[in-house]
Formats: structure tokens, sequence, C-alpha cells
């Protein structure tokens, strides 16, 4: 458990920052550790304030996606739950800005902003990237069947810097030959 003041580093945020149903979420152990509080206690916050995480903000793990989970971490051990007594909550980035209505410590309050933070940039990364795969994927489609076109052009470029030269009138004394 986390108990020092310090917010810890974005890198350490986004290592916490798991895919699960599609969605980019965090569970509720690392919330806990990253806000200084038990996750016990997190969880009882959340039940009482359940009115205030819909599902698209906070679900629990299916067993499956519980045992996908733990398969990232190499662990072998089915009954092995590491340390997961009940199944986690995962919390999607609306979530998180919700956790803070519920956990009101200041060292909370700092980290959140900090993961909404890091969830934002995460998005504009996204965003950036769609922008640029999908202004490649029109070029490419531009593109895609001009090969034979191009080819032409080039062709009567070549023509251009070397046209062809019109035969030369022969100069000179014309030898007939003598039978």
């Amino acid at each position: 458990m986390n108990i020092s003041n310090v917010a810890p580093t974005d890198e350490i945020i986004m290592s916490k920052i798991y895919i699960i149903r599609g969605e980019k979420v965090m569970l509720d152990r690392d919330l806990a550790q990253l806000y200084g509080v038990e996750t016990k206690q997190l969880k009882r916050q959340v039940k009482r304030n359940i009115e205030r995480f819909p599902k698209d903000f906070m679900f629990e793990l299916s067993d499956q996606e519980l045992r996908d989970w733990r398969s990232q971490f190499g662990t072998s051990n089915d009954g092995d739950k590491m340390g997961l007594r009940y199944t986690p909550m995962a919390f999607t980035e609306q979530g998180v800005a919700q956790l803070s209505s519920v956990l009101n410590s200041p060292l909370a309050i700092k980290v959140n902003i900090q993961i909404i933070r890091i969830f934002t940039k995460m998005r504009e990364m996204w965003l950036t990237h769609k922008d640029i795969l999908l202004k490649l994927e029109e070029l490419e489609n531009k593109v895609a069947g001009h090969d034979r076109e191009i080819q032409v052009i080039f062709d009567y470029l070549k023509e251009l810097l070397n046209p062809p030269q019109p035969p030369r009138r022969r100069i000179g004394f014309n030898v007939k030959d003598e039978d």
C-alpha cells in the first residue's frame, strides 16, 4: 500500500491501465494503492455510492476476465487469485473521475487529477494516430490502380528529356557503285 503523500509517476499510473471489454480501465486494488487507501475501503465507498457508478463507469470482472487478466502476469496456479479475495472492480475513465467524489483525501484528489490527465493524453495520442492512419489509407486508395498511368507519365517525361533525333541528311560525296 502507498501511504506516502507523494503522487506516483505517470509511468506507474500508465502501467496500471488495462484493456478489458475493449475499454481502458483501472482495477480497484491499483487505484486503492495509488490513493493510499485499502482496497476494501475503496470498495466500501463505491458500494455506499453505487448510484454514482453506472455500468459504463464501473463493472466487476467476470471469472473469465479475471483468468485472462491474471494470465498476463504469468501466474500458472489456478487457485492463486494474486491476493484477490473478491472479483475486482474495473473503473473506466469516467469511473475514475467519479471516485474523486467519494474519496476526499488530499492525496486521492491529487492522484485522481493526474490519472484523468493521463487518460486524456492517451485519448489524444490515439486520435492523432488514428488521423494519420486514415490519411495514409486515403492516399493509398487514391494511388492504388494508377501504377500504369504513372508509368506512362514517366515514359513521356523521359521522352521530353531525351527527344528522338530526326534522321539527318547525309553530307558528303555519294559514291556510286560501278558495275
